[in-house]
């Protein structure tokens, strides 16, 4: 559908068809990154609008609508300094000469004392990590203003606190309604300057009964301790300048395209879906080879037999501290094992946008999950964490490799994830911002876990059963503003009488039992042998 009379360039919109999951045509409008031209014929890769980049693709011609084709609007360019975007000019003394020449105030201005501001380097803020709040606010009490929802779900629903009618809780009415001022100072930020006070007794726990219908109860929810991960109840962003956040600053047309088109990894062909800063002679090979047992690069399968006569290695390197049947997991230090832990992150930066690659590997813990028959132990996938953490952050990078997706070994990683924290005797959250993908993974497992927690809780000699948000922290070592933004995204707070409630419907339970029923895979705490270091003592390292 391409009219060849008509330059396409870089920069140009229009659509392009593909394939949709129901294998039927779709022409949704993509970007035209770059054009190439083969023996003669002209390859366009294009980036699909609002899709993620890994469905960008090289196309034909015959697959673009050059009839809806839009120009890209031109805009006045800025040198920039050091080459970033969104840098100040590189030579702010010409456009102070300039504001001079033109505006007699600035110089009256310069006259009194001001002082030009000092280039910053900008940082593009990516919406996920900057929503993420140390104390996920919940929405207000009746009358008052509603909060936002929580920021680790964005696409959530507004009606998560639905509100529920007398009639809907006629079984309840023996409820007290004392704790309300508790609700208000711990899931509702407080306001800057006021004292927040720790409550006490009975106030602080989670009330929960069956209710009339066997598979249906209500849990009492009063949050205990104040959270100490905010101050004054001010919500504070994830740093995005530690362990391996990716600030987009250093975007450009290079890094936007895949550069990789195939990669061999033992029995398995892997399509990237990103790219991956692997050496530029490689990027032209139709296939890049890897040592599956110690992910070496080379570029002919004739270099990766020979390299397999000298490799001695059937397993990753370091200590294997868990196994189960087939299912292996070896911790490897960054600063130990540099070249191994190096050539890791360049493979999972094809799979991997979100996090950039940094070559010094030395403050990171590598814990990759492996896979065992008889030619040896198979990379599954793996998990990152810096060694020491001060946001308790026990996850960096997590992935598990295409070839396995989809069969629940990205619960597992997260599981290990989480009794590591339980061994260490912290409470754990993942660096943020989450993938797509990863974001699903993460919102099923604590799902799956808070219900369990709460499912299992029984009556003892005929009181209501009670639990606290920090119990749940603690059991699960699930910090608690994730098991809060949780209940949230479940939609099981409701505000009655004074105080706030979980309702655990049969729709909820039956699902949550059909997931578990599913979920095969799961960490034996028995067969796991970690022994913590305490990191803070530079001799460890």
């Amino acid at each position: 559908m391409a009219d060849h009379s008509v330059e396409i360039t870089e920069g140009c919109r229009l659509p392009v068809l593909r394939k949709n999951q129901e294998n039927e045509n779709e022409w949704p409008l993509a970007e035209i990154l770059s054009v190439k031209d083969i023996s003669g014929k002209k390859l366009y890769y294009v980036h699909y609008i609002d899709f993620n980049k890994r469905l960008d693709e090289w196309v034909t011609p015959d697959r673009l609508d050059i009839k809806k084709l839009q120009f890209p609007k031109k805009e006045a360019k800025t040198p920039m300094k050091n080459g970033l975007p969104g840098s100040h000019p590189s030579s702010p003394e010409r456009d102070v000469k300039k504001s001079l020449d033109l505006h007699v105030q600035s110089a009256s201005a310069t006259s009194r004392g001001k002082t030009l501001p000092t280039p910053k380097r900008k940082v593009e803020s990516v919406s996920l990590a900057t929503q993420v709040t140390a104390a996920t606010p919940v929405p207000s009490l009746p009358g008052s203003a509603e909060a936002s929802q929580p920021s680790v779900y964005p696409a959530m629903r507004d009606s998560s606190f639905s509100i529920k009618s007398r009639d809907e809780h006629e079984p309840l009415i023996s409820l007290t309604t004392n704790g309300t001022s508790s609700i208000q100072r711990h899931l509702i930020p407080p306001q800057p300057g006021r004292k927040r006070k720790s409550c006490g007794g009975t106030d602080e726990m989670v009330k929960m009964f069956q209710n009339n219908s066997p598979r249906c109860s209500t849990v009492y929810l009063l949050p205990g301790e104040d959270s100490q991960d905010s101050s004054d109840g001010i919500p504070s962003a994830p740093r995005m300048t530690g362990s391996l956040v990716s600030d987009r600053s250093h975007d450009d047309i290079v890094t936007r395209m895949k550069n990789i088109d195939c990669i061999e990894l033992g029995r398995h062909r892997l399509k990237p879906w990103y790219f991956s800063p692997y050496p530029q002679e490689l990027t032209s090979l139709p296939i890049l080879y890897l040592c599956e047992f110690c992910l070496k690069y080379l570029k002919s399968l004739k270099c990766l037999q020979r390299h397999l006569t000298k490799c001695n290695l059937r397993h990753p390197p370091g200590n294997e501290i868990y196994r189960k049947g087939t299912i292996s997991f070896f911790e490897i230090d960054g600063r130990k094992n540099k070249a191994y832990s190096q050539n890791l992150c360049l493979l999972a930066k094809c799979f991997l946008d979100h996090k950039t690659l940094y070559y010094d590997t030395d403050p990171f813990l590598f814990y990759v999950m492996t896979e065992y028959d008889s030619k040896g132990f198979h990379i599954v996938g793996y998990f990152s964490k810096e060694k020491e953490s001060t946001e308790d952050y026990n996850v960096a990078c997590i992935l598990t490799l295409p070839p396995y997706q989809r069969r629940g070994y990205g619960k597992l990683l997260i599981e290990f994830s989480y009794e590591l924290s339980k061994v260490e005797g912290k409470t754990g959250t993942p660096e943020k911002p989450l993938s797509d993908l990863g974001l699903l993974s993460y919102r099923s497992y604590w799902s799956q876990t808070i219900l369990e927690i709460l499912m299992d809780l029984k009556s003892e000699n005929g009181e209501r059963p009670q639990i606290t948000i920090n119990e749940i922290s603690e059991i699960t070592s699930v910090k608690k503003e994730d098991v809060i933004s949780t209940l949230q995204y479940l939609n099981l707070i409701n505000y009655y009488k004074g105080q706030y409630i979980l309702t655990l419907s049969e729709d909820i339970v039956e699902g949550h039992e059909r997931a578990m029923q599913k979920r095969h895979l799961r960490i034996d705490p028995k067969c796991l042998h970690f022994t913590p270091k305490d990191w803070s003592k530079r001799g460890k390292w």
